[in-house]
């Protein structure tokens, strides 16, 4: 017999809401986040929705380079989201800083404020890149609710 809590996780990984944060980027990895919305691609069907809070949201997308003034803002919204919580750092700002690394202001990527669960590289990634990235997140929410054991290696390929 299974629990309410039980359903109530195996309903949160059917439709994950995923918030996105744009840390400063050239917008490249913006727009094709909202690709993914679109009617080409259209994450909706499978559930996945795009909210602006991040109190209601399972995973969070970041884009951009990370730096002094905008971690503060990375990390509050990070710490606003419900456990368990998946990262995903998108594109190569994101992943590393990309072209702005060696920046006076620049931190680096995502990983230097907050932990991130899944790195999904280009500069920009195409957006079936994000979709397996979230995807990908999925499984590693999967995993921290204990339905799931971890494997050793992940990894989202580009063609």
């Amino acid at each position: 017999m299974i629990n309410l809590k039980e359903w109530i996780n195996k309903g949160r990984l059917k439709s994950p809401w995923v918030v996105h944060f744009d840390c400063g980027s050239c917008n490249g990895c913006d727009i094709e986040i909202l690709a993914c919305l679109t009617p080409v691609h259209d994450v909706e069907r499978f559930g996945i929705i795009n909210v602006g809070n991040p109190k209601h949201a399972d995973v969070l997308l970041v884009s951009g380079t990370v730096n002094h003034r905008n971690k503060i803002a990375l990390k509050n919204i990070y710490d606003q989201m419900a456990e368990p919580k998946a990262v995903i750092a998108i594109g190569a700002c994101g992943l590393s800083g990309g072209v702005f690394h060696d920046c006076y202001n620049v931190v680096g990527g995502v990983n230097k404020v907050i932990p991130v669960d899944v790195y999904v590289p280009g500069c920009p990634p195409r957006p079936e890149a994000i979709i397996d990235g979230v995807v990908v997140a999925l499984e590693q929410i999967k995993i921290k609710l204990g339905l799931a054991e971890a494997p050793a290696v992940h990894a989202v390929h580009m063609e």
